[in-house]
């Protein structure tokens, strides 16, 4: 398998630490708000990655944190703590908001396909580890202690700007935005590692420290819960490309700095997913979630499809027309699939491996979706038999997580009942062309459903209702009677 490294900027072989397993690490989500679609296209590719790693053989462990405290509004050690903003916006505490978006983002997820990682670890339960890396820092003197805070200096770094090369003027105080004066700093790139004078006085969560009552910076809970959970030795480590730099080039001089070797080989980053006025962000304001997608009538898995039929390393651009297509799309794959019989044949294992590793191809150019998705058409029009199709659809949707096989199944049951509604005798006295189209808008309504189009299911029932038509829904198939 090929993957491109963020770090060396070429696709490589990938070749982990150690034979046959894969330490994976991603960055988690801030929870002070929903996560927005943009946020969830990068957790969806990170899933794939991860999900594809396990199809081709390795023992994967991944971790993720949480993020309840410390990361400020600039990404960098200036502006208000997200948390903070958070509870202060709904009036409520830290720790409350942090719960009740964490459980939105793992129900945002789940709905996504999107597998909750083997291990999950928020910021606040882990301020020891914290600590402990902040002292040995202070040790090996990578860091130094002024104006009560603890900063990294990046000044003791043979290279700093890993990710890209920026230009010295690019990070001079007042010329960019996010980056302003902080005299206690002796270098205008080093960072807080733990902050001892808060921002606020009404900083909700502190704790106490060698260095005084405080709270951790930002970066280096990452590489503290990587080490804690993971080792000196981190294979994958993921992200949205808008991590690259602060953070994750903060989270490599620190964790090198700290253990004396390097630390993560290959750096796995998504790129934004835009709108037409630029890149999706909360700060705007209104932002697109999963729930707002399901109150307009699409299906979640149809949102994972549009993102699939993308490459990870290019910015997609987000219009509901691009939904609507990827909508039509994946209600035709699944209308296609259910007219598969699944008992048709024996399994043809000449035709698995050779669908197998058009599969495998796409994937393993640097996880190249839109190729696999090419692959699951390819398997609906190979020569073979129709058990084996939907064998192979079912194991390659272990990677790609659209729902392939259930989802047919309910349009296959659907197709059934509306059948039964359609031999079912129509009320007595009702004139035989209405009758007709009553049963006509009631199997509509049956596909739709099958489908997940909830809203032109619903639209169907309404129809019918100002029609005078009364519907009854039983395991059996759908009754009709008028009002």
């Amino acid at each position: 398998m090929k993957l491109y490294n963020s770090v060396t900027r070429t696709k490589e072989d990938f070749v982990p630490h150690e034979e046959g397993k894969v330490r994976m690490y991603t960055c988690g989500p801030t929870v002070y708000h929903f996560a927005h679609i943009g946020n969830l296209r990068t957790y969806i590719m990170e899933d794939v990655l991860e999900k594809y790693l396990r199809y081709i053989g390795y023992d994967v462990k991944r971790v993720m944190n949480i993020t309840d405290v410390g990361h400020l509004s600039s990404d960098a050690d200036t502006g208000e703590d997200k948390m903070l903003k958070g509870a202060k916006r709904e009036k409520k505490t830290v720790m409350e908001i942090a719960k009740y978006y964490t459980d939105a983002f793992f129900t945002d997820a789940d709905k996504l396909g999107i597998k909750k990682p083997d291990v999950v670890e928020p910021a606040t339960s882990c301020i020891k580890e914290f600590i402990e890396m902040v002292e040995g820092l202070l040790d090996k003197g990578y860091a130094y202690i002024a104006g009560g805070n603890v900063y990294f200096d990046t000044s003791k770094l043979d290279e700093y700007y890993v990710f890209n090369k920026h230009d010295a003027e690019d990070l001079e105080v007042g010329v960019r935005d996010g980056v302003e004066a902080d005299d206690n700093k002796k270098n205008k790139c080093d960072f807080v590692l733990w902050f001892t004078k808060s921002k606020f006085d009404d900083q909700e969560l502190k704790w106490d420290s060698p260095w005084g009552i405080g709270y951790p910076g930002w970066h280096i809970e990452c590489s503290a819960i990587s080490l804690k959970h993971l080792g000196e030795y981190l294979d994958i480590h993921c992200g949205g490309i808008d991590n690259a730099f602060p953070h994750h080039t903060n989270e490599i001089a620190q964790s090198e700095a700290y253990i004396g070797h390097p630390w993560c080989k290959y750096w796995f980053h998504v790129l934004h997913l835009n709108t037409n006025s630029g890149k999706m962000s909360k700060s705007k304001g209104e932002f697109l979630t999963v729930s707002l997608l399901e109150e307009k009538g699409y299906d979640p898995a149809a949102y994972r499809l549009f993102c699939l039929q993308s490459h990870y390393r290019k910015s997609l651009v987000f219009s509901w027309e691009g939904l609507d297509n990827a909508t039509v799309a994946y209600n035709k794959l699944i209308e296609k699939i259910a007219k598969i019989d699944p008992e048709d044949g024996e399994f043809d294992e000449a035709a698995a491996e050779a669908l197998r590793a058009r599969f495998r191809e796409a994937l393993d150019n640097d996880l190249n979706t839109s190729l696999a998705v090419t692959a699951l058409y390819d398997v609906l029009k190979y020569k073979t038999n129709g058990k084996t199709k939907v064998m192979m659809l079912a194991e390659f949707d272990t990677v790609m997580t659209l729902d392939l096989i259930s989802a047919a199944e309910k349009v296959r049951a659907a197709s059934a009942s509306a059948e039964t509604v359609t031999e079912a005798a129509a009320p007595t006295g009702v004139d035989a062309d209405f009758a007709a189209k009553v049963e006509a808008l009631i199997a509509d309504r049956a596909a739709a459903k099958a489908a997940k189009d909830y809203a032109a299911a619903d639209a169907i029932r309404d129809e019918l209702t100002a029609m005078g038509v009364v519907l009854k829904d039983s395991k059996e198939g759908t009754t009709w009677t008028l009002a």
